[in-house]
C-alpha cells in the first residue's frame, strides 16, 4: 500500500508564474504545506475517518503478506537474489508504466478507480492464499502474484496519492500525509508479529488469506463516503502530450526535480529491506520468521514515531530532507558493522524514523509545489523512482547480499544513500547561492545556510544642506 496522500484542488505555489523563472526555495524551507491544526486535525472529517479505518485494517494484512511472501520465497529458494527477484517484480510496473497512471488518475474520479484497485488487489491476495494452503506453490507463481499486484499499484497509488485531498482539502494536506504514515505504520506494529506468529504456527497461507479478506474494509470505507462532502476536483480531459507535459512541468522546477532524484537514489538502493533483513535473521543470526517479524515491527516502531512527529510540523523544509537522508545512510551504515543482534535491532528503530521523514517531507513538499492540473502525473513519477527503482536496485543488492555476505550488501546501500545526500545537499546550496556556516550557540553546535555573498547595505543618502 501507498503510503502518502495526494491533492488535486490545493493551490500550489508559483502555479501561475513561469517555470523558467522559478528559484530554487532556500534549503531551511519548503512550500508551505498547511496551518498547524493538531496531530490528528484531519481526523475531523468524516470521510477521511472512514478511509483511516479502512486502511489500517487493509494496511495490516498487507504487512502480513508481505512477511509471509518473502519469508515463503526464501524457505523455497534459500536465496535472498530470490527474494529480491520477487520484490523487483512487484515493483517494475511502476517503472515501466507509473506516469500511465498518472494520467489515469488526472483523468478519471479517483473512489470510483480505488474501488477498482482494492478489489484487484484482494484477488492477488486470495489466489496466492489458495495456492499455498492446498499446497501446489511454487516460486513462479509467487513472482506472477507479486507482478500483478505491481500492475494494480500503477493506477491505485497516483490514485490515493490525488485522493485524499479531496477529502481534507488543501489546508489539511501535510497533516494528511503524516496520518497516512502513521497508519500505515501502526499496521506495519502489528501485522510483523502476527505473520511471524502465524507462520511459525500454521505456515504462510493463513497469512494470505487474512490479507485478501482485509480488503473489504477499504472498500465499504469507499461506499459509505458521502460524496457530497468531497471537495470538487478538476480532471484533465484527454489529449495528447499529457506525458510529456508532466515531464516537463518536474523537469523546470527545481524544488520538485531534486527531491524526486534523492528519493530515486534511496528508493533504488536504501530501502531494500526484504533483502538484507531476511539475509541478516537467516545467515548471521541464525533465527526465525518470528525474528523477522520483530525486526520489522521494530523499524516501524521508529517510523511511527516518525509520523507522529511530521504530524505536528506545518511546514515541509529542504534541510529536513537532506538532513534525514543523510542521517538514514550513515544509521544503515552503522547498523551494518553491528557487533550483536540487540545493537542490529535497536538501529532499526532511527532508520525507520529517518526513512519515514524522508518519505513525508518529499512526498507532501512536492506535492504542494506541483500545479494541481497536474499533481497525478507529478505524484505518479515521485512513486516511479521512489518504489519504481526496486526492481534496479532489489537485484544487484540481493546479488550482492548473497556473494558477499548481508553486511556487504547493507553497507553498501547506506553508502550509496549518503553519498546521494550528501551530494544532492551541495548542488541545492550551490544552486541556491549558499554557503554552509558552522558555528555555536550558547555552548551548542549550530549549522546555518548564509548567501555565499553579503547582502550589501543601501547607500547612505547625504542630508539637504
Amino acid at each position: 500500500m501507498s503510503t502518502g496522500p495526494g491533492a488535486d484542488s490545493a493551490p500550489a505555489p508559483n502555479r501561475h508564474h513561469d517555470a523558467r523563472t522559478t528559484s530554487l526555495p532556500h534549503p531551511g524551507r519548503g512550500p508551505e504545506t498547511g496551518s498547524k491544526g493538531g496531530t490528528f486535525s484531519s481526523l475531523r472529517v468524516r470521510n477521511y475517518r472512514l478511509f483511516a479505518a479502512g486502511q489500517v485494517v487493509s494496511n495490516t494484512g498487507t504487512w502480513m503478506q508481505r512477511i509471509a511472501q518473502d519469508w515463503l520465497v526464501l524457505g523455497i529458494t534459500g536465496s535472498s537474489a530470490a527474494v529480491g527477484i520477487t520484490t523487483a517484480l512487484q515493483f517494475l510496473p511502476m517503472l515501466l508504466l507509473g506516469l500511465y497512471g498518472g494520467v489515469i488518475a488526472d483523468r478519471y474520479p479517483k473512489r470510483q478507480l480505488l474501488l477498482a484497485t482494492q478489489a484487484a488487489m484482494a484477488v492477488t491476495g486470495l489466489a496466492l492464499a489458495v495456492l499455498t494452503l492446498t499446497g501446489h506453490v511454487q516460486v513462479w507463481h509467487v513472482y506472477l502474484t507479486a507482478l500483478a499486484l505491481g500492475l494494480v499499484t500503477v493506477v491505485d497509488n497516483p490514485a490515493r496519492q490525488a485522493f485524499v485531498v479531496e477529502m481534507v482539502g488543501p489546508a489539511d494536506l501535510r497533516n494528511a500525509v503524516s496520518l497516512n504514515s502513521a497508519n500505515f505504520q501502526s499496521a506495519r506494529l502489528v501485522g510483523p508479529a502476527v505473520a511471524g506468529v502465524l507462520i511459525s504456527a500454521v505456515g504462510s497461507g493463513w497469512a494470505f488469506l487474512l490479507n485478501g479478506l482485509s480488503f473489504a474494509a477499504p472498500i465499504a470505507a469507499l461506499l459509505l463516503m458521502r460524496a457530497s462532502e468531497l471537495h470538487k476536483a478538476d480532471r484533465a480531459p484527454r489529449g495528447k502530450g499529457q506525458l510529456k507535459e508532466g515531464l516537463r512541468h518536474v523537469a523546470e522546477r527545481p524544488e520538485l526535480i531534486w527531491p524526486i532524484v534523492l528519493v530515486g537514489f534511496i528508493g533504488t538502493f536504501g530501502f531494500n529491506f526484504p533483502i538484507w533483513l531476511t539475509a541478516f535473521v537467516n545467515d548471521v543470526f541464525h533465527a526465525d520468521a518470528s525474528t523477522y517479524g520483530l525486526l520489522n515491527t521494530l523499524m516501524a516502531a521508529g517510523s511511527l514515531v516518525g509520523a507522529l512527529l511530521a504530524a505536528r510540523r506545518g511546514t515541509s523544509r529542504m534541510r529536513m530532507l537532506v538532513g534525514a537522508a543523510l542521517a538514514f545512510g550513515l544509521l544503515e551504515i552503522t547498523a551494518a558493522l553491528a557487533p550483536s543482534f540487540w545493537v542490529f535491532a535497536l538501529l532499526l528503530v532511527p532508520i525507520g524514523m529517518c526513512g519515514l521523514t524522508i518519505n513525508v517531507t518529499a512526498n507532501s513538499g512536492i506535492q504542494l509545489a506541483s500545479d494541481p492540473a497536474m499533481r497525478g502525473r507529478v505524484m505518479s513519477l515521485f512513486m516511479m523512482v521512489f518504489m519504481g527503482g526496486t526492481p534496479l536496485g532489489a537485484p544487484l543488492v540481493g546479488w550482492v547480499t548473497d556473494v558477499y555476505g548481508p553486511r556487504v550488501g547493507f553497507l553498501a546501500g547506506g553508502v550509496v544513500s549518503t553519498l546521494a545526500a550528501a551530494a544532492i545537499g551541495l548542488v541545492l546550496v550551490r544552486a541556491g547561492g549558499l554557503r554552509v556556516r558552522v558555528g555555536f550557540r550558547r555552548g551548542h553546535p549550530v549549522v546555518a545556510f548564509v548567501p555565499r555573498q553579503p547582502v550589501a547595505e543601501p547607500a547612505r543618502v547625504p542630508a539637504a544642506v
